[in-house]
This record gives structure tokens, sequence and C-alpha cells, in this order.
């Protein structure tokens, strides 16, 4: 491989996180995860001797996150990629779910995010160098009734990445919004938040939807270890892209999208002209 760096991923103890730490450290780069416990953290360590390296850290701590990026900067070595995985998904008609689940919700998959991409910017910056992952979700493009919030925060994120990456390409920095679709990850199962449901009217629209999202949990088509190699060739490119889709089923509901907006936007050209002067 062309060169050894430091990887910074957040959420390291499954999904995502896990894949792309297990083929970041085969093919020889050093790998610093973020843990939930000491049990975790020891978990991760036990993967390398000499280059899997924990912290226990929650990404709301947002007080904690700079102080124990600097360590890492100090005591690892310099951070040449953050990976953005910690996340969740939130499943909930928006009617019946209380907006504390949405603050939860933006906290873990925007706010944590964000905080961690500003404790390590003055570093990269300082050095002209450096790559910044932060796992999306297709659901950052596409949307779903009875998945409002967890679309919502993925929005955001694609439009924080995007911007972000335009203010920091003149000091050597990329940005690259990962935008995954269905993989055998927990995403579905373990990890995802569900708000009861209170209103029958949304039955018929989202039922269905949640049964075939429980059905489908575990074989779904997206192998993590080969999205894991995915992102690894992302982060080898010379020319790292800005957006970067996984799987064959984002990358066919993204371009249904992105023509279904084209053509709306055809359909209504005039009204959209006649605001003019």
């Amino acid at each position: 491989m062309a060169s050894s760096k430091v990887l910074l991923i957040t959420g390291v103890s499954s999904g995502f996180g896990r894949a792309l730490a297990k083929e970041a450290l085969a093919v020889g780069h050093k790998v610093v995860g973020t843990v939930r416990s000491a049990q975790a953290k020891h978990e991760f360590e036990s993967l390398h001797t000499s280059a899997a390296f924990a912290r226990v850290l929650d990404v709301t701590d947002f007080d904690a996150i700079d102080h124990v990026v600097a360590e890492i900067e100090a005591s690892v070595g310099p951070v040449d990629v953050l990976v953005n995985n910690a996340g969740y998904g939130h499943e909930g008609v928006m009617e019946e779910s209380p907006l504390s689940e949405m603050r939860r919700q933006f906290d873990v998959n925007v706010f944590g995010a964000v905080a961690m991409m500003k404790a390590v910017l003055p570093f990269m910056r300082e050095r002209r160098r450096g790559h910044i992952l932060n796992i999306t979700s297709m659901g950052g493009y596409i949307t779903m009734p009875g998945i409002v919030y967890y679309c919502g925060s993925k929005f955001a994120l694609e439009g924080i990445s995007e911007a972000l990456g335009k203010e920091v390409k003149p000091f050597g920095i990329a940005v690259t919004a990962v935008a995954p679709g269905s993989f055998r990850t927990d995403w579905a199962g373990r990890s995802m938040t569900r708000t009861p449901r209170s209103i029958s009217d949304y039955d018929d629209i989202f039922e269905p939807i949640r049964q075939a999202r429980e059905e489908k949990s575990g074989k779904q088509l997206g192998d993590p270890a080969k999205a894991a190699r995915a992102m690894l060739a992302a982060i080898a490119s010379e020319h790292p892209p800005a957006h970067l889709l996984l799987g064959s089923d984002a990358l066919g509901l993204v371009r249904d999208k992105l023509s279904a907006l084209e053509n709306e936007i055809g359909a209504w050209q005039a009204v959209t002209l006649s605001t003019d002067g």
C-alpha cells in the first residue's frame, strides 16, 4: 500500500466502524477507535497488538472531544483521516415522535460529527493535509415515511460535509460524504431506536415499510467488508470524491430521486422564473 495512515474512527464496536477498522488494520494503517465502555476498549485493542488503539468517548460529550483528540495527536500520532461513523437510526412517524427524540438523533448524527470535525481541523489545517469521511446514508438523498428525524440528520450531514469541503480544500483537506444503501449492519436491528406507535391513521403507510425493514434485517444486499474496502479506496485516492454512494440500491434509488427532482423542476419552471424582477 502507498502509505500507512492514522485513522480516527468513531463508533468502532460494530457495523461500518468495526468493518473499516479491521480492513484498515489488515493493510497496515493505525486505527484509533472510539468506544463506549472499558470492555469495548479491551476488545478493540485486542484486534492488533501495536496498531489498534481505543478511547472511551461518547460523541455527544461535546466538552470532552477536544481533549481526547489532542491526546490522540500527542500519543498515537497525527490524525490523517477522521471517519465519523458513530450514529444510529430513529424510526417513528413525525407526528408521533417527541422533539426530544429528534434532539437526541441530531446530537449523535450531526452535532457529534461536527464536534469531531472541529477538533481535528486545527491539526489538519496546520499540516496542510487530511481527509474527513462522514458516513451519511442514502437517507441523506432519498426519504421514506417513518424515518423523518433520521433522514433530516443525514440531509444535514450531507450539506455540512459538502460546504466544509469547499472551506478546507485550499488547505489540502478533503471531505467525503459516504452514503451507504442497505448493508448487513445493526442499523435496522439493535441500533434502531423506535418511537411507540399511537395514531392509527398512519398504519397503512408505515406498517408495510417497517415490516419490509424487519424482514430484510441481516439479509441486506450490502457487505460491510466491501464497503470498508471502498472507503479505503477513497482514502487512498489523489482526488477523493465529495460524495460516494455505496451499493446498487443506493445508486438506483438516488438516481430515481434526482430524475424525479429534475422532472418537477421542469414542470414548475415557468412559476420559478415568474418571480424575477
